[in-house]
């Protein structure tokens, strides 16, 4: 048996992002990289020579693919299988490639999780939103806006002129009109498209000054916890507008975990190398390595709302309008980066990625990476 850990081919498998694993006819794995460490919840000894079946769910479709593989004497491929357990997690999807090894009854399977990829694919469908959002807005602030302002005027000199009966129903006219030039203001907001003024910034800086100002108000009596990373490069953005996305982050949290008897948000800033996306139609692909999250402690976001959070005029509150987390997005998409959900029953926790400052120098970025490296060799060989 070839030692995966060890050769040259061993230490490409390894440094996939993907589970590889290699199974016998009897269904044993035989070998299986890193990547399979984290996906099967076990180390590489006590994955070994165990059965293959003692890892995902009963009845699952993947057995058959290894047949199927054996049989016909070469790969195949399914997409989006659902490994969902309580071994595996919640939303276990994945698309599997299995292929023969050789002449052998042997098979090599190749397991890719669907959960990022489909995120980074809604964060696109989040972006054309808010594109459309942008030209409604625009429009609604020439062809709205004016009329509204007259029909205010009116409500006014009514409220001064009409009985006492009557003023009320003046005062609600007025109101009413406040409120929707109150929403077209918001929405004018995503048909600004200058140019953003960026320069490097610290991160934790901005953290700190959204618990302040959360401390300070609305989150007077909730515990705010903080897990930074104090090694983090600087981020290139516009600070005015981060400490709009994370203050909108946390006033969502503090709603979301008013009423829980230990309500708690946690800040969390951490390095995670391997995430790039496309830029535009080039091929160009930038990296995201800067993860920055919001985690709280409430009931979660419901399953059927998850999946278009980000999109204009969604809300789970009373009197929510639906535009926070779609101007959260533009933001940080102007950025360059993304922001996803993971939500379950006391777990929600909304996680930013984005790029490196363009001004950072490449030494610091390498210097970064390799304390990483050192610290997960530690952890491996501890």
């Amino acid at each position: 048996m070839i030692d995966i850990q060890t050769d040259q081919a061993g230490l490409v498998l390894n440094a996939l992002p993907h589970a590889v694993i290699m199974v016998d006819a009897q269904g044993y794995i035989i070998s299986a990289n890193w990547g399979a460490e984290n996906f099967l919840s076990a180390s590489i000894s006590h994955l070994t020579n165990r059965k293959l079946d003692e890892f995902i769910p009963f009845g699952s479709p993947l057995m058959i693919l290894l047949e199927q593989v054996r049989e016909r004497r070469g790969p195949v491929s399914e997409y989006r299988v659902d490994l969902s357990s309580p071994r595996l997690g919640d939303e276990k999807l994945v698309d599997i490639y299995a292929s023969p090894v050789g002449n052998t009854d042997n098979v090599v399977v190749v397991f890719q999780e669907r959960s990022r990829a489909d995120k980074i694919d809604r964060q696109l469908t989040h972006r054309a939103a808010a594109r459309s959002v942008s030209g409604l807005a625009s429009m609604l602030a020439h062809e709205i806006k004016n009329p509204l302002s007259g029909i205010r005027g009116a409500a006014q000199l009514l409220e001064m002129s009409v009985s006492d009966e009557d003023k009320s129903l003046a005062r609600l006219i007025r109101d009413e009109t406040d409120r929707i030039v109150s929403l077209v203001d918001r929405m004018e907001v995503f048909s600004d498209e200058r140019p953003i003024d960026r320069v490097a910034t610290n991160i934790h800086s901005v953290l700190d000054h959204v618990k302040a100002i959360a401390k300070a108000g609305f989150a007077r009596n909730i515990e705010i916890a903080e897990l930074y990373d104090p090694s983090l490069p600087e981020v290139f953005a516009n600070r005015d507008q981060l400490i709009q996305v994370f203050l909108n982050l946390i006033k969502n949290a503090a709603e979301a975990v008013k009423g829980q008897e230990n309500p708690k948000i946690t800040m969390i800033t951490a390095f995670r190398p391997g995430i790039k996306i496309s830029v535009g139609s080039t091929r160009e692909r930038v990296s995201l390595p800067l993860e920055f999250s919001i985690q709280d402690n409430g009931p979660g976001v419901p399953a059927d709302i998850q999946p278009h959070l980000f999109d204009p005029f969604i809300t789970t509150k009373t009197n929510g309008s639906g535009l926070g987390l779609a101007l959260v997005a533009k933001i940080v998409g102007a950025h360059g980066g993304i922001v996803e959900c993971d939500s379950q029953k006391g777990r929600t926790t909304f996680k930013v990625l984005m790029p490196i400052s363009r001004v950072e120098n490449i030494a610091k970025n390498r210097d970064v990476e390799t304390s990483l490296k050192l610290s997960n060799t530690h952890l491996d060989g501890a």
